[in-house]
């Protein structure tokens, strides 16, 4: 076996489960409730912040039943890696976001320096509002440079694999949220 497929398998095998599927779903319906009422009227565009809110956006599309856009932009700090450096950006959205109302949705709020960068990027190309949102906002012994305006679930800071966080670039499919025994 590979020994990257190992290891991967081993961190599943013991790590730790923080929130079962039911719970992140309760979330989610939580977190389109309170979005949907205070961006109802303000035709959003929602971007998803590649690729860790791929699932918090997926699921939280279908929830929400009102007039809105789509796109998406990647920057990250991690890279596959389970330490974050500087940011990396690899994309930014291809609809302009002057004037607009946007939500950005992440998977986890951690040292929120991505999050900051990206949040600071589109007030730079002129959107009138700029929103955050993620599934889970780590608690941290340390101040953020932001804070989120929805959140799902408050998690413990471990190192985190499920619904869109990873371990290594793998384990995001994970029904659930994991806390890693330990980061190999």
């Amino acid at each position: 076996m590979n020994p990257l497929l190992e290891e991967i398998d081993q961190v599943q095998r013991h790590a730790r489960q923080l929130h079962a599927a039911a719970e992140v779903e309760s979330a989610l319906d939580l977190m389109a409730a309170n979005i949907s009422a205070a961006l109802r009227d303000r035709n959003p565009l929602l971007l998803c912040v590649i690729n860790g809110g791929i699932i918090a956006t997926g699921k939280l599309l279908p929830r929400l039943d009102f007039p809105l856009m789509l796109d998406s932009i990647h920057a990250s700090r991690y890279r596959n890696a389970t330490s974050g450096s500087e940011i990396h950006w690899l994309f930014t959205p291809t609809t302009p976001l002057a004037g607009r109302t946007v939500l950005v949705i992440d998977d986890i709020l951690d040292e929120g320096h991505t999050l900051r960068a990206i949040v600071d990027y589109c007030q730079q190309q002129g959107a009138e509002a700029v929103y955050t949102a993620a599934l889970f906002d780590k608690q941290l012994d340390e101040p953020k440079p932001i804070a989120l305006d929805f959140v799902g679930l408050n998690v413990e800071n471990h190192y985190l694999f499920g619904y869109g966080m990873d371990y290594k670039g793998y384990l995001r499919n994970a029904a659930g949220v994991y806390a890693c025994k330990e980061v190999l």
